[in-house]
Order: structure tokens, then C-alpha cells, then sequence
């Protein structure tokens, strides 16, 4: 069933989608910094293929993506991929491309 907002999305998939074997050797904070009425902020914790997810933000972060509410639950209900969102603009990112995409692979995004 798909999620019908960011926050249920967050809160109920992303644990589910989650694959560890695809973040040996990743440790990232990531800031995801969601914009919209059903927007928000959530901090991504991704250590020893482990994942944790806390709403807020995060000074140190060391991955930053935002995105609109409406272009995530594309994104994550598989009506926009992540490549094409980054290459049109609607995903603005600061930190390393190679663990957006590790990140992308892991199946949280």
C-alpha cells in the first residue's frame, strides 16, 4: 500500500524498505529537509547497516537533501525516480553524490 504522506511514510515504510546489506562501509548522518504543508525535517542515521530515523534536524549532518512533499511521495511510491528528480531540480543536495546514491540503493529513497 502506498503512504499517503511524508510523515507516515518516514515513520511506517522506511524501516520495511530498508536494506543493510546495501550500506556495508556507509556512515552518514543525512538531514532530509522536506518543504509543503506536509513537509518536515527528519535526521537519517545510517551506521554499521544499522538505520535510525528521528524527526528534526542536524547541524553536523553530513548529507542534506531537500525536497518538496509532493516530489518525495513520488519519489517514494516509485511515480518519479531519484535520478530523474535530481537531473530536473526537484532534489537540491550538499554532500557526497556517491552516498545519495548508496543511500538511493539502500531502498529508503
Amino acid at each position: 500500500m502506498e503512504a499517503q504522506t511524508p510523515k507516515e511514510f518516514i515513520e511506517n515504510n522506511v524501516q520495511k524498505r530498508f536494506k543493510p546489506e546495501k550500506t556495508a562501509g556507509i556512515d552518514v548522518i543525512a538531514q532530509l529537509n522536506l518543504t509543503g504543508a506536509m513537509g518536515g525535517n527528519w535526521v537519517i542515521k545510517i551506521k554499521d547497516q544499522k538505520i535510525s530515523i528521528i524527526e528534526g534536524t542536524e547541524p553536523k549532518a553530513t548529507l542534506t537533501l531537500q525536497v518538496s512533499d509532493s516530489d518525495f511521495m513520488d519519489i517514494v511510491n516509485h511515480n518519479l525516480s531519484p535520478e530523474k528528480a535530481f537531473f530536473t531540480g526537484k532534489i537540491k543536495f550538499k554532500g557526497s553524490l556517491a552516498v545519495a546514491l548508496k543511500l538511493r540503493d539502500s531502498g529508503i529513497l
